[in-house]
């Protein structure tokens, strides 16, 4: 049996020590910040993420692109030809094209490489939650999973996989189409920070308004209160924008709330965070339902 590799891509906003100890290939993704154009690696080699979100905070502008087929081709063949299968865990198709790229270069790659298995696997998830879904896959990995198994497995929990999240300044989220510009100004004013959550289709939709940073932190620990299977035997992930005290505080409040194995916080990458601004709070955990 031949043996396989994990890759995502780098909007998974994994901690970098994880990707490396659990042998996680990681695709960077590109965004372009005051016309400059850099790599999103989890090392932060080319930009500082504390540097990237004061760039937001001064007004500056960020745009992202997707990961094209081409860029597929150069990265997953040198991985076929060492003599791996390869599972890809795509960022959610919804939000990005990179899944469907990345099918067109497996078609491509399975006919010149037609004794190797390629899967793409839509996660339909986002950030540190496509995090959290790669993560756990790697620990099926090591408990001898086959590609195969993997490969079911994901499809059949990639939904359970739950997003809550709020954001600081609601005009990150007016500039990508997910709130009008009368209700960022009227939002802004009135202090409301928005809950929202990421669905079966992989797309970010508006839950609720809370009034004030607090009560939006508490609604995300009480979403989780809500849904969440088995905590006790869970590993949870917290991103954040860029703030860091407000992620430790949702910490908290998790752990007070529920018996949780572990808990892991990582930055949102400047490819999310793009979009999302300084500040973004999220939580991401299994549970009955998205």
């Amino acid at each position: 049996m031949r043996n396989y590799v994990i890759v995502t891509d780098s909007t998974a906003d994994l901690p970098d020590e994880i990707a490396k100890d659990l042998d996680i290939r990681v695709i960077p993704m590109t965004f372009e910040l005051n016309g400059k154009s850099y790599y999103n690696y989890l090392d932060e080699r080319e930009l500082d993420i504390h540097d990237f979100y004061e760039a937001l905070r001064r007004g500056e502008k960020s745009v992202t692109t997707l990961i094209n087929t081409e860029v597929f081709m150069e990265f997953f063949e040198p991985i076929l030809k060492e003599g791996y299968d390869i599972l890809y865990i795509a960022f959610s198709s919804a939000l990005s094209g990179t899944y469907n790229a990345s099918l067109l270069a497996i078609d491509e790659l399975k006919e010149m490489y037609p004794e190797s298995k390629i899967f793409s696997v839509d996660s339909k998830c986002a950030s540190v939650g496509e995090g959290l879904l790669v993560y756990s896959a790697a620990l099926k990995k090591e408990e001898g999973y086959t590609i195969e198994n993997l490969h079911t497995w994901l499809n059949d929990n990639a939904l359970k996989l739950c997003h809550w999240f709020t954001v600081d300044d609601l005009n990150h989220l007016k500039r990508g189409g997910r709130v009008s510009a009368i209700s960022a100004v009227i939002g802004t004013a009135l202090n409301v920070k928005p809950v929202l959550h990421v669905d079966n289709e992989g797309k970010l939709i508006p839950i609720e308004k809370v009034r004030g940073r607090k009560k939006s932190l508490i609604a995300l620990a009480d979403r989780m209160l809500q849904t969440c299977t088995k905590p006790e035997e869970q590993t949870i992930f917290i991103g954040h924008g860029d703030a860091i005290e407000d992620a430790e505080y949702l910490e908290q409040l998790v752990k007070e709330r529920m018996n949780v194995k572990d808990v892991i916080i990582n930055s949102i990458g400047p490819v999310i965070g793009s979009h999302s601004g300084p500040g973004t709070i999220a939580l991401f955990f299994f549970g009955t339902e998205r």
